[in-house]
């Protein structure tokens, strides 16, 4: 079975696409940092060297420090799927992002977008 295509994609090429994303509902490329931070375990300095190696979504889930333990908490729909029953373990993290992101741009206090 072949991979699907967003595994191999680029973190790079999405992550801007996030910042677009929240900064057209007034919220910063910080607050999109602090989101993928809380999610993965990564610090400013590792997220900068993903986004400048241009480090697929595979490798970046893969190599996260420590994904944050309440992410079991992260439920609800993105993309028309229930993120909590996504089976396949890189999908459902690369929807967690997603639907943080998500979550940001509609304007979620910060507190509860990290599950606080």
């Amino acid at each position: 079975m072949d991979k699907h295509r967003i595994f191999t994609t680029s973190f790079a090429s999405v992550y801007p696409h996030y910042i677009t994303k929240a900064e057209k509902k007034g919220r910063t490329k910080e607050d999109v940092d602090t989101i993928i931070q809380w999610l993965t375990g990564y610090d400013q300095k590792a997220l900068q060297q993903i986004i400048d190696n241009r480090t697929d979504f595979e490798t970046f889930f893969g190599e996260a420090p420590q994904l944050n333990p309440n992410v079991s908490k992260i439920t609800g729909v993105i993309c028309g799927y229930r993120v909590e029953e996504i089976e396949d373990e890189l999908m459902q993290k690369i929807r967690y992002l997603d639907k943080l992101v998500d979550e940001l741009a509609r304007g979620k206090a910060m507190e509860k977008i990290l599950r606080a």
